[in-house]
């Protein structure tokens, strides 16, 4: 929106600062930072107000985790409100990628809340029926997948691209629609899966958006993609907007959201956080790239299916719980020996993608 005050610049003076990407990310960080300050207590208190005995503790988890009955959940309304509220200060409303990451941001938070309200009523770890969550995360991501399609230049449109290899490009044709749903959606329950602990998921999140945010810059200009010898896709380097925003906003959630947490995200925030990232992966051509910067949420995820396909073989368990930071929990690892552990490796797998945009 304020993107518009550069028709009042004359070219040297304040208001052509808003011309540039990199200024406007700095102004979306500090908003949605200060947006999460300002509103993430009075929402904290709104909400254990209303939910009562908050978000339902399983049963069969961990035995440290009984003493955060009563935390109240759906914190992820802050970061997606902070989100939200940044992107569509600070972005350039006419650009199509940003609508359509904010599209599956907002539709998934809308299906990840409808899932914490219906747990935090009936008071057990249910919520929505998996088959119902699954079919509409699809449905969002094939509009989204088409809607990136759309947009992408001809010579890139249905086409994979191949990390480190700087010409290859695999033709799905009419199944880069499908192939994307798979992406996002996948993207999407990774990051639910991998958020069980205080704030272990929100900072891989934060870490593979910027990751993710830098990639989305780096391809919509030209002069990089030049450099770099990446496939150029105009457009995308307003994503870093939204990126920026991503990481403001996920701090000020932080805050609240540090061991002992006063809130959790819930599925409104992991659902909408993870199907984002998918989404910027789709938009930018970084499918492949995304399953390294996210390398964590794909282990969490592969993790449990292990666990499921070998126990229905065998009536055995490959890991004393699933997903494997529960595994680390059973072997006696403290709550923020794993988070913390898990950020490094995290940062680690980042600067590993982000390595793949000059490894050519």
């Amino acid at each position: 929106m304020l993107y518009w005050l550069t028709g009042l610049s004359d070219g040297g003076d304040l208001f052509n600062l808003f011309r540039y990407i990199t200024f406007r990310a700095g102004g979306a960080f500090l908003t949605a930072l200060v947006f999460g300050f300002l509103f993430g207590q009075p929402l904290i208190n709104v909400l254990r107000k209303r939910q009562g005995k908050g978000q339902p503790i399983r049963d069969d988890g961990p035995e440290g985790h009984f003493v955060k009955a009563g935390t109240p959940t759906m914190g992820g309304l802050l970061i997606v409100g902070a989100l939200l509220t940044s992107t569509l200060l600070w972005a350039r409303l006419d650009n199509a990628f940003v609508w359509m990451v904010l599209f599956v941001t907002i539709s998934y938070a809308a299906i990840g809340f409808a899932d914490d309200y219906a747990k935090v009523k009936k008071q057990n770890t249910a919520g929505v029926s998996g088959k119902v969550r699954l079919l509409l995360g699809f449905l969002i991501a094939g509009i989204a997948g088409a809607w990136a399609a759309y947009f992408h230049p001809a010579e890139l449109t249905g086409q994979l691209a191949f990390p480190v290899f700087k010409d290859a490009l695999l033709n799905l044709g009419i199944f880069f629609v499908p192939f994307s749903m798979i992406v996002i959606v996948g993207a999407a329950n990774a990051v639910n899966l991998t958020d069980g602990l205080d704030g272990l998921a929100i900072m891989p999140v934060m870490i593979a958006g910027g990751a993710l945010g830098i990639i989305a810059y780096a391809v919509g200009r030209t002069d990089f993609t030049e450099y770099l010898d990446v496939h150029y896709v105009p457009g995308t380097g307003e994503i870093f907007i939204f990126t920026a925003a991503l990481i403001g906003g996920g701090l000020g959630f932080l805050w609240y959201n540090a061991p002992p947490a006063a809130v959790f995200m819930g599925d409104t925030g992991s659902l909408a956080l993870g199907g984002a990232l998918g989404a910027i992966a789709v938009a930018t051509k970084h499918e492949i790239v995304l399953a390294i910067v996210g390398g964590l949420f794909v282990v969490e995820a592969l993790s449990v299916i292990i666990q499921v396909l070998y126990f229905k073989r065998t009536g055995k368990r490959v890991f004393l719980m699933a997903p494997i930071h529960h595994h680390y929990e059973k072997k006696g690892w403290a709550e923020p020996q794993i988070v913390i552990r898990f950020w490094i490796i995290s940062l680690i797998l980042a600067l590993i993608g982000l390595a793949t945009l000059k490894v050519r």
